[in-house]
């Protein structure tokens, strides 16, 4: 079993400045959405210009913000915050929610598109292929934090890492199983997916490539931001199984984590919705 590097999640000190690596795993995240946009301009097929791709990253970056935590507050701790409404705030103390993040972007382009008048699913099909790599950027911020841990698996597995900010979590399963007690006191701690790298690999750098090179041909409007949505559904749903669920929501209904159940509606959204741009565009060719 491999443990967690266990990182100093500060980058680097300024004195009372501290810059960490999470911080920086956004900036990386929005240095290639621009990166990545520019390419795709210079490529064409785009109504997006240099000046407009600058200005929806800071539509984007506050959809993100706003939505991320507005999603954490409702699907995750909706009581928590209720009983402790100031702690909304805190920010800095983490809580952010990629589906709540996801339906804040949404926002934005919607907005966007409105103010420069263009067809906001085009500006989805534009902006989702820029997405993934920031996705997996904030995965690796993740890892490095050594936060967002996954399941208990077996501790002979080539993929089982200890992680030692897991300490409670790691007690309080050992208490009810004899074999994880054994392992805690022989290495004190369990072997864990980690399941950071795994979102990492699977919603950052495949889906990047899917929808990446879907996009480098003309499609039919609405038809790369629907392979996206159902990709980034499907790819979430499969690496949730890794995952370690929230410890005050467990696992639901079907024994399925609130990620799982908040990633179906993307996955019957954006299949249904390839499917339909597809029809949509060979009826118009007829």
């Amino acid at each position: 079993m491999i443990i967690h590097p266990q990182f100093d999640p500060v980058a680097l000190s300024l004195g009372p400045l501290a810059i960490r690596w999470y911080a920086l795993s956004y900036i990386a995240g929005f240095i290639l959405f621009l990166w990545l946009g520019r390419r795709r301009i210079a490529q064409g097929n785009t109504v997006f210009t240099r000046e407009m791709l600058d200005d929806f990253l800071t539509w984007g970056i506050i959809g993100v913000i706003l939505g991320g935590r507005l999603g954490y507050i409702l699907f995750y701790k909706p009581s928590y915050y209720l009983a402790n409404p100031l702690d909304i705030f805190k920010v800095w103390e983490g809580g952010m929610a990629f589906h709540g993040g996801f339906l804040g972007v949404v926002v934005a382009m919607w907005l966007f598109s409105r103010k420069y008048k263009i067809n906001t699913l085009k500006t989805m099909d534009f902006v989702a292929p820029l997405v993934p790599l920031g996705l997996a950027s904030g995965r690796i911020g993740n890892f490095i934090n050594g936060e967002l841990w996954g399941r208990i698996t077996d501790i002979h597995a080539a993929w089982a890492m200890g992680f030692p900010q897991a300490r409670y979590e790691d007690l309080e399963a050992a208490a009810h199983n004899p074999q994880w007690q054994q392992w805690l006191t022989q290495y004190g701690t369990l072997p864990r997916h980690p399941s950071q790298l795994y979102q990492f690999a699977l919603e950052g750098i495949c889906l990047f490539i899917i929808v990446w090179l879907f996009s480098k041909k003309a499609r039919p409007t609405g038809q790369v931001a629907a392979l996206f949505l159902a990709g980034y559904g499907c790819f979430r749903f499969i690496a949730e199984f890794a995952r370690q669920p929230d410890d005050y929501l467990g696992l639901l209904t079907l024994g399925l984590s609130m990620g799982q159940w908040l990633s179906l509606p993307m996955i019957i959204l954006g299949a249904t919705g390839f499917i339909y741009f597809g029809k949509a565009n060979a009826l118009s060719k007829q």
